[in-house]
């Protein structure tokens, strides 16, 4: 049954990428939903038996390595953990799936599309169901390969093309930082197994490693290696800049990748990793303090962007950064629990925004919109479920992880604890804000569309309708229902699949903190939806007047132009390295030295050889006997000399110098 889980996205990616031609759009449709709606009832069935019943599954598949003392077979672990994933990655990819087909019906490359989500669902479900580090990093490459194809879809698109090679280029920076950090593990565990690495961590603590030359802690290094992995995957400040951007692929993309699965990937890697980053406290505070600045960063940005898919795209970037801060807050049960209920809310927000681009024309800017709430009432019931759940509001999904992650942040009673619970806090208010102002410009404004665009407004198809209505439903319940089984007090769910040091373990501090404390982020949030409510409804002139002051614009400038990253590495890195890469690597290396000295340097050395010896030919008979004249002279001189004064000198050596001379003298004739 387990290996089935994988096999069903590989049949239906195989037949539709060989045969779609064939069995055309609606064939592909159909058998990859089949595929796919297989997998996520095995993956139930898995939930079942591994999480509820508590049966650990480990297949041991063929021997997959064998170098020296480097063993290393390709293997399967189905862990609490592990059968969480594959519920979120199985149940999204399949509505997903059937929402695309209505979504995407005018395509004309539809078959290859199924084939690009069957492909990306199978590299995920080889990600979390590896039993060691390096078959993970097939599954996170495979993902990064399926994102490249799915951004770049419409690849007659050049906005398109930039996005996809932004993202995988980004990706590459935070991949070779995992990659250092598997060969570190390597090197140090002497395997790459999650059995035998977290089995002997505690026997590596006080180990040094040799790291450009200066002795550092091994689990420290290999720490931060990994997160390098997982800050370019999980858009952490810093390598984040490729995930807005990545909002040019269709609107399906952007909520099973973006959304709710392949940004979770660096989550979930740390997640894996907690019985090995556990023993580094320094780290854990670096991914702490990353986590709660990418988190107040992306919140304050998605204020002033104007784009409906960028607000939702900045927002998944800061939820990923609670999840982030929270794994560095030893919090795993807590991040998972969030990545679970974020999966839910932020795909039926990406999905309700795609009804709304699907309805007025394949239009993205909310100043082109409004007066929606009337046309697409249940776009916009959905839409607001999602906001309401992502602002944590109490007993909607949002509020059941997200504010224990501040709670869990505040009882940590450490300077770098409260810095994220801060954080984390003001950046709920922001999150209201662009909620609401969502919500507002989107569905309540008067409108700015066309008439031909408002007079063809219709709701959204029944096969639309169906992932968004049980999206909803996952977002209103949820996080209630699996609340006290996920996170609750003295809950033995996670087994050994999460690990915490007892010093580490806040939950107990976290139940008895001052009521106060409990509802601040509530409050901040209420206020938020209350600011951004009261001002585009009644306070226009308010925000104009503020947006114009001098203080206004900077913010503004600010926060719109996302703080100016890209504006930094594109000044500063990659025209710089372009630069280097035309006139250093590329016009002196590859059109000068390696040209040269290779292929079209020998040729032409060739050509040159073969001009001059073509001078040699004169057709004159006597300058023939004079050479031959002169070669057998100089052999039977060399050997005299040979003989009488015991000499050894190479013939070929005198013909090649004789040869030589004679190739210049008739040259320069």
């Amino acid at each position: 049954m387990y290996t089935t889980i994988l096999f069903f996205p590989v049949l239906g990616a195989f037949i539709t990428g060989v045969a779609g031609r064939l069995i055309g759009s609606k064939g592909s449709f159909i058998l990859t939903t089949y595929c796919l709606f297989s997998s996520a009832l095995l993956s139930i069935m898995a939930f079942y038996e591994v999480g509820i019943e508590g049966v650990l599954c480990y297949i041991n598949g063929f021997k997959w390595i064998e170098s020296g003392l480097f063993n290393l077979n390709f293997g399967l672990l189905f862990d609490s953990l592990t059968v969480v994933m594959l519920i979120v990655v199985t149940t999204i990819a399949l509505l997903v799936n059937i929402y695309s087909i209505e979504y995407m019906s005018n395509d004309p490359h539809l078959p290859r599309f199924f084939t690009y989500i069957s492909i990306f669902t199978f590299s995920m479900l080889i990600l979390v169901t590896s039993s060691n580090y390096l078959q993970m990093f097939i599954g996170w490459e495979g993902v990064g390969v399926s994102s490249y194809l799915l951004i770049n879809f419409w690849f007659t698109r050049i906005q398109a093309n930039k996005s996809a090679i932004k993202a995988m280029i980004v990706n590459r920076v935070g991949d070779f930082g995992l990659i250092m950090g598997i060969i570190a593990i390597q090197y140090v565990f002497k395997s790459t197994d999650f059995a035998v690495v977290f089995g002997t961590v505690s026997s590596m603590i006080n180990n040094k490693i040799l790291f450009f030359g200066v002795e550092l802690d091994a689990l420290t290094i290999i720490g931060i290696l990994l997160f390098i992995g997982a800050i370019g995957k999980s858009a952490q400040i810093g390598l984040h800049t490729w995930l807005p951007d990545a909002m040019e692929g269709p609107t399906p993309v952007s909520a099973l990748i973006h959304a709710a699965t392949m940004v979770t990937a660096g989550v979930f890697m740390l997640l894996r990793s907690s019985p090995l980053i556990e023993y580094t406290p320094n780290v854990l505070t670096f991914i702490t303090i990353i986590g709660a600045l990418t988190a107040f960063f992306a919140a304050t940005t998605g204020v002033a962007q104007n784009d409906l898919k960028r607000v939702i795209a900045y927002s998944t970037c800061s939820q990923l950064g609670y999840m982030i801060f929270a794994c560095g807050l030893s919090c795993y049960s807590v991040s998972i629990f969030h990545l679970m209920n974020h999966a839910f809310f932020k795909a039926l927000l990406f999905l309700s925004a795609g009804s709304v681009i699907h309805a007025i024309g394949d239009e993205q800017d909310m100043r082109r919109m409004g007066g929606l709430v009337h046309l697409l009432p249940f776009t916009y019931i959905s839409m607001f479920i999602g906001s309401l759940s992502l602002m944590g509001i109490p007993f909607l999904t949002g509020f059941y992880s997200k504010d224990v992650i501040l709670e869990f942040a505040f009882a940590k009673f450490h300077i770098y604890s409260s810095f994220s619970y801060w954080l984390g806090s003001i950046s709920a208010l922001f999150t209201a804000y662009y909620s609401f102002r969502l919500i507002y410009l989107t569905f309540f404004n008067k409108t700015n569309a066309f008439k031909n665009v408002v007079s063809s407004i219709h709701e959204a198809p029944l096969r639309m309708i169906i992932p968004l209505f049980i999206l909803g439903l996952g977002s209103i319940f949820i996080g209630y229902l699996t609340k006290d089984m996920f996170i609750g007090m003295g809950t033995d769910f996670w087994g050994n699949a999460l690990f915490n040091l007892p010093e580490n373990t806040i939950l107990l501090q976290s139940e008895f903190l001052p009521f106060y404390v409990k509802n601040i982020p509530v409050l901040l949030s209420l206020l938020g939806a209350v600011i951004a409510h009261f001002i585009y409804s009644k306070y226009n002139l308010l925000i104009m007047n503020i947006s114009t002051s001098a203080l206004g614009i900077f913010i503004y400038r600010l926060w719109n132009k996302k703080y100016y990253f890209d504006v930094i590495y594109n000044k500063f890195i990659v025209i710089p390295l372009l630069s280097f890469g035309y006139h250093i690597t590329f016009k002196l290396f590859d059109r000068g030295f390696i040209e040269f000295i290779g292929p079209t340097g020998i040729a032409a050395l060739l050509m040159n050889i073969t001009n001059r010896l073509s001078t040699i030919q004169s057709g004159y008979v006597f300058n023939y006997a004079f050479f031959i004249f002169i070669g057998i002279t100089s052999s039977i001189a060399i050997l005299i000399v040979n003989s009488l004064y015991n000499i050894n000198i190479d013939i070929r050596y005198i013909a090649l110098i004789i040869f030589t001379v004679f190739f210049v003298f008739f040259k320069r004739k």
